[in-house]
């Protein structure tokens, strides 16, 4: 039996460590002894993941695991030290969305600067909200590398049961449609919580999917990659669903909560809120427009209410859809 190892003991950690336990050898691991305790004595994650029980065949551990395949469960932000940590041990794919802050590099690049060219790794991406996954509710992700092969390989291993997963050499692609879908999902919550009604989320939804496109073929990525599940299927999902902390982020923008409160009571990591930052500033040195990403960043830096990005949003001269 194949040995995965689960990096993180989040919400998407624990979820895809308890659907996997189902046929492979499988490892949780956290940083924090405490953390580990609790999940191992109570096999619960209420912090995270409440309401679900952890099965028996997952091992949770602090100690820093061998496997077969690593499934990096971390923030973006704490990707790099993880990767560091593995280093060519093993293959690795990982499960986080959105670019680093400070260096703006998408996640494949952040493990391309630890490991160098040429490593067997990927990401797993698409339309998931953990609560869904780990109760056993049908889903469809895919997983992307560089290497078709391993891509394949590696979607072959987690594939089953109700978990449905396609592959793709298209790395590039479903890495900025899992990032920047975030940052469109803060401006549906934002219009949502100013009560602009279903057609103004629709047309976000739909310009920001323009956006998406727009930057992904700048950075290499397909068209059909970003009007597939890791593009419009995640947009959809983050922008309209209850579960959706960025949407959370938006609709409590939108009653004049400040972001710091919004941050402290999630939880959670909202990867949109770092993104929206590091988008913008790509958006502008390539050259691509991204009017939706810089009204949002703008009301995440404090410059604009989100009423005033709205109405400048509205304001636009009239131009073709493309």
């Amino acid at each position: 039996m194949k040995r995965v190892a689960v990096l993180g003991a989040g919400a998407w950690g624990t979820s895809i460590a308890t659907v996997l336990a189902e046929r492979l050898d499988v490892t949780l691991w956290a940083r924090e002894p405490a953390h580990v305790e609790a999940l191992a004595r109570s096999r619960r994650n209420p912090r995270y993941l409440p309401g679900i029980a952890i099965p028996q065949a997952v091992k949770v551990t602090p100690a820093f695991p061998a496997a077969d395949l690593f499934l990096a469960a971390t923030p973006v932000a704490g990707l790099r030290e993880v990767v560091q940590r593995i280093g060519k041990q093993a293959p690795l794919v990982w499960l986080c969305k959105g670019f680093e802050h400070g260096t703006g590099l998408l996640p494949h690049q952040v493990v391309e600067q630890v490991l160098g060219p040429g490593a067997r790794c990927g990401a797993l991406s698409g339309p998931s909200f953990a609560d869904e996954v780990a109760r056993g509710l049908p889903c469809a992700l895919t997983l992307a590398s560089r290497d078709a092969a391993f891509a394949r390989e590696a979607a072959a291993l987690v594939h089953g049961g109700r978990m449905r997963v396609y592959y793709s050499a298209d790395l590039v692609g479903v890495e900025v449609g899992g990032a920047v879908k975030n940052v469109m999902a803060i401006a549906a919550g934002i219009s949502d919580g100013l009560g602009l009604g279903h057609n103004a989320r629709a047309a976000l939804i739909t310009r920001g999917l323009a956006e998406i496109a727009r930057l992904g073929a700048a950075m290499g990525g397909k068209s059909e990659t970003i009007f597939g599940l890791t593009g419009a299927g995640d947009l959809i999902l983050t922008a309209t669903g209850e579960l959706s902390r960025n949407r959370r982020v938006g609709l409590q923008l939108a009653e004049g909560i400040p972001l710091q409160k919004i941050l402290e009571d999630l939880g959670h990591v909202a990867e949109g809120v770092y993104t929206a930052q590091e988008v913008a500033k790509l958006a502008e040195a390539r050259g691509v427009d991204m009017p939706v990403t810089a009204a949002v960043n703008d009301v995440l830096q404090g410059k604009l209410t989100p009423k005033a990005a709205v109405e400048q949003l509205l304001a636009r001269d009239l131009k073709p859809e493309r």
